[in-house]
């Protein structure tokens, strides 16, 4: 029997786990990170926890398991995206690590834009420039800290760090790579033109890989840390969201990745690199060779429920909650809910952006804003299926959800509603480092391509299907919820106070 070993070094912790030549799990294991935010705005961490948790959770599995190191023939590797590691030409870190929800080079965003142009950015990358990617926190290091960016000699990021300390290699995926915003999202390398015009020297950045392929072997000092045997391939893996799109079977076109967690993802496979002309949704590499994907976020998806429920209702359970909500009828009797508690980033990345209750009135009760605010997300959701479609992914065949806010079966049925289309839940729920371990498999040859290693290891487990005769009132309560923003957008302006 061959064995797989998946790593995911996210922002909360480091998990590894194992699966086997079938697809099934066997063990997994998780050590936490720390975070650390030394002025406002700021997110940093330690590289160098990272690895440590690393070491901790490779061991833990191993340990829980009879196997030898030996037979597990390959690791795939997986992460936070966009954070920036800094390195010397000795392999050592310089600063922290600048993490992704980090929100301090917004000047560097709009200096991007004026060097390349918006438009042509766009074009080249795929995105906007935001404060989340890479490449304006690279800016930010040469203007603010002059004497670290002197000694730079490397970029790389969270998870790659992991693969030079495994193996002593400077690599990267593509997918991941695209995430950086210095990428020509078509030809699936690093952009000359961007590098250039942002006087980021090209021999700072690594040779990238497509998400399967070998990129170093355990080196014997990593065996020794790690328990792994020396010389066990590496590959190159892919940076969260396009792992976990593996790890849910989402490498086709026409399959959504649908996932409701504290924030809400759509992620779109797409088989060419198709671009939204104003950048309004991420456009990346996939780690599925030859592959693209769109990706839409926002900020506060089932947070909204979290923030409805501590602020409003704590002596109340969710399942309490929901249960009312079920009385309700579809479109809330008129009460609709903007779940912009975070800002917003699609449709509209505006960090002003504020959450709202429109249409109370005295017939609404605790019931009502229960489900405005599930209706609320849904409507935020579909803002990316239309923006999907209107860029060229017109046939949408399957939505997988997953996330702690596809657990109930009035929120799904909600979901499916809204977004006209069929959801579909499957047997894995470990997500990126699951689709980590898969995509090592598939590097090692235990599959022939990513698609079919995902059709003979990932099953549906449920279904929900739309009902029609709601079709028409969510379509005229969402044509409402998009009125509102542009509505308010100066108002939010007005309340940062």
């Amino acid at each position: 029997m061959a064995y797989f070993l998946g790593l995911d070094v996210s922002t909360t912790g480091s998990k590894a786990l194992l699966i086997d030549q079938k697809g099934e799990v066997i063990a997994t294991a998780s050590s936490a990170h720390t975070l650390s935010s030394p002025k406002p705005l700021w997110s940093e961490q330690d590289p160098g926890e990272w690895w440590q948790a690393v070491i901790k959770s490779i061991q833990t599995v191993i340990a829980q398991t009879e196997i030898s190191p030996a037979e597990i023939e390959a690791v795939g590797l997986t992460g936070q995206m966009h954070g920036l590691v800094l390195m010397d030409e000795n392999g050592q870190v310089l600063r922290p690590a600048i993490l992704w929800n980090d929100q301090r080079c917004q000047a560097q965003c709009d200096e991007i834009h004026s060097r390349i142009g918006k438009e042509r950015f766009i074009q080249i990358s795929g995105n906007v420039a935001l404060t989340g990617f890479t490449a304006p926190k690279i800016l930010w290091v040469a203007e603010n800290e002059p004497e670290v960016y002197a000694r730079a000699r490397h970029v790389l990021l969270p998870k790659d760090y992991i693969r030079y300390k495994l193996t002593g290699e400077f690599a990267m995926d593509k997918a991941d790579g695209s995430g950086t915003v210095l990428f020509d999202i078509k030809t699936r390398d690093w952009s000359d033109e961007i590098l250039a015009s942002l006087d980021i020297p090209r021999e700072w950045m690594p040779p990238t890989f497509e998400g399967p392929e070998i990129t170093g072997l355990v080196s014997a000092e990593a065996a020794a840390l790690t328990g792994l045997a020396q010389a066990t391939p590496v590959m190159a893996g892919g940076g969260d969201q396009a792992a976990g799109a593996v790890g849910v079977g989402a490498v086709e076109p026409g399959i959504i990745g649908l996932t409701v967690g504290t924030s809400g993802v759509i992620f779109a496979t797409t088989p060419s690199a198709l671009v939204e002309p104003q950048g309004r949704l991420h456009a990346f590499c996939h780690a599925v060779p030859g592959l693209w994907h769109f990706m839409g976020v926002m900020l506060s998806a089932a947070g909204s429920l979290q923030w409805y429920r501590d602020s409003l209702a704590p002596e109340a359970s969710f399942d309490q909650l929901l249960q009312e909500a079920e009385a309700v009828p579809a479109g809330s009797e008129g009460l609709l809910f903007l779940p912009y508690l975070s800002g917003e980033r699609t449709p509209y990345p505006d960090p002003f952006a504020r959450g709202a209750f429109i249409g109370l009135t005295l017939r609404h009760t605790r019931a009502h804003m229960t489900r405005a605010i599930l209706e609320g997300v849904a409507f935020g959701l579909k803002d990316s299926f239309t923006l999907i479609r209107n860029a060229g992914l017109e046939q949408i065949n399957q939505v997988r959800a997953s996330g702690g806010g596809t657990k109930g079966a009035l929120w799904c049925q909600i979901l499916a509603d809204v977004l006209e289309s069929e959801l579909v839940s499957v047997n894995t729920t470990e997500g990126a480092a699951f689709g980590a371990a898969l995509l090592a498999g598939v590097g090692k040859g235990a599959w022939p391509d990513v698609v079919t290693a995902c059709h003979e290891s990932i099953h549906i487990t449920g279904k929900t299907t739309p009902n029609p005769e709601n079709f028409e009132v969510y379509q005229q309560a969402y044509q409402v919820y998009r009125e509102l923003y542009p509505l308010l957008k100066n108002t939010f302006t007005k309340l940062d106070y």
